[in-house]
Protein backbone atom coordinates (compact mmCIF):
# COMPACT_ATOMS: atom_id res chain seq x y z
CA UNK A 1 0.00 0.00 0.00
CA UNK A 2 1.27 3.27 -0.53
CA UNK A 3 2.49 5.76 1.98
CA UNK A 4 -0.01 8.87 2.42
CA UNK A 5 3.34 11.18 2.05
CA UNK A 6 3.84 10.08 -1.39
CA UNK A 7 0.34 10.97 -2.49
CA UNK A 8 0.08 14.51 -1.10
CA UNK A 9 1.06 17.69 -2.92
CA UNK A 10 3.27 20.12 -1.37
CA UNK A 11 2.14 23.08 0.57
CA UNK A 12 1.08 25.79 -1.55
CA UNK A 13 0.88 23.92 -4.85
CA UNK A 14 -2.78 24.13 -6.70
CA UNK A 15 -4.47 22.32 -9.16
CA UNK A 16 -5.19 23.93 -12.54
CA UNK A 17 -8.64 24.15 -13.27
CA UNK A 18 -9.38 22.40 -16.59
CA UNK A 19 -12.82 23.51 -18.77
CA UNK A 20 -14.74 20.86 -20.91
CA UNK A 21 -13.91 23.55 -23.75
CA UNK A 22 -10.17 22.91 -22.82
CA UNK A 23 -10.65 19.43 -23.34
CA UNK A 24 -12.66 19.26 -26.28
CA UNK A 25 -10.07 21.82 -28.20
CA UNK A 26 -7.11 19.65 -27.00
CA UNK A 27 -9.00 16.55 -28.78
CA UNK A 28 -9.40 18.51 -31.89
CA UNK A 29 -5.89 19.49 -31.97
CA UNK A 30 -4.61 15.95 -31.30
CA UNK A 31 -7.16 14.68 -33.90
CA UNK A 32 -5.29 17.15 -36.75
CA UNK A 33 -1.70 15.94 -35.66
CA UNK A 34 -3.21 11.99 -36.87
CA UNK A 35 -1.90 10.43 -39.46
CA UNK A 36 -5.17 8.48 -40.83
CA UNK A 37 -4.75 5.95 -43.15
CA UNK A 38 -5.56 5.98 -46.93
CA UNK A 39 -8.49 4.42 -48.16
CA UNK A 40 -6.96 1.84 -49.67
CA UNK A 41 -4.63 0.61 -46.82
CA UNK A 42 -7.90 0.93 -44.87
CA UNK A 43 -9.51 -1.64 -47.29
CA UNK A 44 -6.27 -3.59 -47.24
CA UNK A 45 -6.44 -3.93 -43.24
CA UNK A 46 -10.00 -4.55 -43.09
CA UNK A 47 -9.91 -7.19 -45.48
CA UNK A 48 -7.40 -8.78 -43.14
CA UNK A 49 -9.13 -8.61 -40.27
CA UNK A 50 -12.04 -10.28 -41.68
CA UNK A 51 -9.85 -13.07 -42.48
CA UNK A 52 -8.16 -13.28 -39.76
CA UNK A 53 -11.61 -13.67 -37.84
CA UNK A 54 -12.64 -16.10 -40.21
CA UNK A 55 -9.62 -18.53 -40.07
CA UNK A 56 -9.38 -18.34 -36.54
CA UNK A 57 -13.59 -18.94 -36.40
CA UNK A 58 -13.27 -22.21 -38.14
CA UNK A 59 -10.39 -23.62 -36.15
CA UNK A 60 -11.85 -22.96 -32.91
CA UNK A 61 -15.63 -24.99 -34.80
CA UNK A 62 -12.61 -27.82 -35.28
CA UNK A 63 -11.19 -27.86 -32.05
CA UNK A 64 -15.11 -27.48 -30.26
CA UNK A 65 -15.87 -30.07 -32.59
CA UNK A 66 -12.78 -32.70 -31.77
CA UNK A 67 -13.09 -31.97 -27.87
CA UNK A 68 -17.27 -32.87 -28.32
CA UNK A 69 -16.26 -36.26 -30.43
CA UNK A 70 -13.86 -36.95 -27.26
CA UNK A 71 -16.35 -36.37 -24.65
CA UNK A 72 -18.94 -38.14 -26.42
CA UNK A 73 -16.88 -41.51 -26.56
CA UNK A 74 -15.07 -40.55 -22.97
CA UNK A 75 -19.03 -40.42 -21.23
CA UNK A 76 -20.24 -43.66 -23.37
CA UNK A 77 -17.34 -45.46 -22.33
CA UNK A 78 -17.90 -44.70 -18.75
CA UNK A 79 -21.32 -46.45 -18.91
Amino acid sequence: MASGRLLRRPAGERRARFTPFQFFGEVVGELKRVTWPSRPETTRLTILVIMVSIVIGIFLFAFDQVFNVLLDLLLQAGR
